[in-house]
């Protein structure tokens, strides 16, 4: 019963309408317009902003010509090696005299270039088809180096050409020297398979190694020169006193096109 008496008496006793209505305090004001002001600079940020992004791809430096794989015409033993590694040749020039059953046949280079690697040695059999040598074709010692970079074929279409390049050169220390400074020249249309890399590098290896995730979109890099660089060749740094050699592996941080924000959010 007494609980019942006090509602009624709440009930008969007159409304407080002149009494003032507080919609909100003064703390939670503050934390509703702060709230705005983020909502605000989120969307101008989101429409005027951009947004930078980096895609990391292993290369090779090298000539724009590429090498090629020199194989044997014939079967028998290796008598001579007219060459050795780092010698440059003519188109047909010697590289092997071997035995045959049908006497001594010269195995000759397809194109001028530099021999970078010899596989062959004297005494050994070689069958027809085997892998004697492996040439890079060059056509004087002026040539300027190139990067050949292998990026994944759904990845490829987002790089421009144009697009600066940092270079990270196996043989060079980046803490000292830094990173070597590049452009895209060019992009390739279609994935390459493990024959095709191998037949522009000259090294099965490393072809196996460009692959081993499925046929890669090659990008070409062409290296920015500097009249004042020991290498010839612009750096994050001072650079190596020396320039790079042709064939050493190197991972490129290709810096793609900036992108709005609402691009993302929109379809």
């Amino acid at each position: 019963m007494q609980f019942r008496q006090q509602a009624l008496s709440k009930l008969q006793s007159p409304e407080e309408l002149d009494l003032p209505v507080r919609y909100a305090r003064p703390q939670g004001l503050l934390v509703l317009a702060v709230t705005l002001v983020v909502m605000a600079a989120a969307g101008v940020w989101a429409v005027t902003g951009s947004v930078s992004s980096t895609l990391r791809a292993p290369g090779v430096l090298t000539h724009g010509q590429g090498s090629y794989v020199l194989q044997s015409p014939v079967t028998g033993q290796v008598t001579r090696v007219y060459t050795e590694e780092g010698e440059r040749l003519s188109a047909g020039a010697p590289v092997l005299k071997v035995r045959t059953e049908q006497g001594d046949r010269a195995v000759r280079a397809l194109a001028a270039g530099r021999v970078t690697t010899v596989v062959a040695r004297i005494g050994a059999v070689v069958t027809t088809g085997a892998d004697v040598a492996a040439v890079e074709r060059v056509s004087g010692s002026d040539d300027p180096l190139l990067a050949m970079l292998y990026v994944p074929a759904d990845s490829a279409a987002t790089v421009p050409v144009g697009a600066p390049v940092d270079l990270t050169v196996q043989s060079v220390p980046t803490e000292e020297y830094g990173t070597l400074r590049g452009r895209v020249k060019a992009v390739g249309r279609t994935a390459q398979s493990t024959q095709k890399v191998t037949a522009f590098l000259g090294d099965k290896e490393l072809a196996a190694r460009f692959t081993r995730d499925g046929p890669p979109v090659a990008v070409l890099v062409r290296l920015e020169p500097s009249a004042t660089a020991e290498s010839g060749y612009a750096w994050s740094k001072q650079g190596p006193p020396y320039a790079p050699k042709s064939l050493t592996p190197a991972t490129g941080a290709l810096h793609l096109a900036e992108q709005r924000l609402i691009d993302w959010l929109l379809p």
